[in-house]
């Protein structure tokens, strides 16, 4: 068994990439890569930074920015390069090329975060998917000693180059996942459909990813989910009954958290568990009211949920962390007096009476509408989608 010290002695060296193309929010990226890499175990010894108007075609950086990558590696004696950016196929191995090191992607790197942190054989597969994927757009002619070889027994005729054999057996593989997750996601569908016939609210925490989701459903549920100050901490969705007095039982859901610029193949290959959020009948999007980037992040969950077909869905903020902020829980409401925001911190416990409150009122609206015919929870809530400048109303 290793001890503490030396996993960190054995922890990958890292130099990040962060190329500035006009953005607004450089020091908020540089920090959430620093976060990133972290989460993924590896250690962060130096950052490159530069300017450019557009990617170099060939190493995204150009010539002289990769010098300046090099001699990084080698002052600080690191072995991988993690650029804060999507590189092409043909951009990252002109880049191994000229460093002699392993340069990975953001894309690479969230992926392999997913891959640490999946825990269900459902989460599992998903991960499987999205990265072989991702691999597809990777494959490339590395295998020449086996291409149309046309001398020995079992080896005459033009036969199947190695990066055919490649392709096809991802291509089996890559149809398989997609069959049992689609069969996963039909069970979920039946529980979804035996959920909604019981006039069940159900809740779906959203957020930007360590907006301290997890936290408050274990606060709220008692479930014991993993919760950590790292980026991804817990993938797996987990469901649980929470009782309201004032209203009965509620189903409340955590999911796995969002981020910008998320890849378009965890989108896909998570498809199954993000439809549950758009079936909700109400999304808690939890934001870090003590985060400079909130309004962003905002922005960026709202993004995805637009991909997954979920923007329609209605939503209450509930702003977080107050135990950094200094503000004091509260129920905000609109001019009609339909909820808008809640303050809490899930970690002190302050407010959260508040959101059973506010979750019990809302599924009364629910189950009273349903008896009615009527819409129901869609139109309870006033959703401001914007924080004001403080985090604050």
């Amino acid at each position: 068994m290793m001890s503490g010290a030396e996993r960190r002695a054995a922890a990958e060296r890292a130099v990040i990439v962060q190329l500035d193309f006009g953005s607004d929010d450089l020091a908020e990226q540089i920090d959430e890569i620093r976060l990133l890499v972290r989460s993924a175990g590896a250690e962060v010894c130096s950052v490159v930074q530069g300017r450019r108007h557009a990617p170099d075609a060939a190493t995204y950086a150009g010539k002289g920015k990769v010098e300046e990558i090099a001699a990084e590696l080698a002052a600080h004696a690191a072995d991988l390069v993690i650029f804060n950016h999507e590189l092409s196929a043909g951009q990252e191995r002109n880049l191994e090329r000229a460093l002699q090191c392993r340069v990975i992607d953001r894309t690479s790197l969230i992926l392999d975060i997913f891959a640490q942190r999946a825990k269900s054989s459902e989460g599992k597969l998903q991960v499987e998917l999205a990265q072989l994927e991702h691999l597809a757009t990777r494959l490339v002619r590395g295998w020449t000693h086996l291409e149309r070889q046309t001398g020995g027994i079992g080896l005459r005729g033009p036969g199947e180059t190695q990066l055919e054999t490649d392709r096809r057996l991802l291509g089996i593989r890559v149809r398989t996942l997609k069959g049992r997750l689609a069969r996963l996601e039909r069970q979920r569908g039946v529980q979804r459909k035996a959920r909604a016939r019981g006039e069940v609210l159900s809740v779906s925490l959203v957020g930007y990813t360590n907006a301290g989701k997890s936290t408050l459903f274990n606060a709220l549920t008692h479930a014991g989910v993993y919760a950590a100050d790292q980026l991804f901490a817990t993938l797996d969705t987990t469901t649980r009954k929470l009782w309201l007095p004032e209203a009965g039982h509620i189903v409340v859901s955590d999911t796995v958290g969002f981020i910008r610029k998320l890849p378009h193949s965890l989108v896909a290959a998570f498809h199954a568990t993000l439809e549950a959020t758009a079936e909700a009948d109400l999304l808690l999007h939890v934001v870090d009211s003590a985060s400079p980037a909130r309004d962003d992040q905002v922005a960026d969950v709202n993004q995805v949920l637009a991909e997954i077909g979920a923007d329609g869905v209605p939503q209450l903020l509930v702003l977080n962390k107050l135990d950094l902020t200094g503000l004091p829980p509260a129920v905000e409401r609109d001019e009609y007096g339909r909820i808008s925001r809640v303050r809490v911190s899930a970690i002190g416990g302050q407010g959260l009476p508040l959101l059973r409150e506010a979750l019990a009122e809302i599924a009364l609206l629910k189950t009273g509408g349903m008896r009615r015919g009527s819409s129901g929870a869609a139109v309870l809530l006033a959703v401001d989608r914007h924080l004001d400048s403080d985090g604050s109303p």
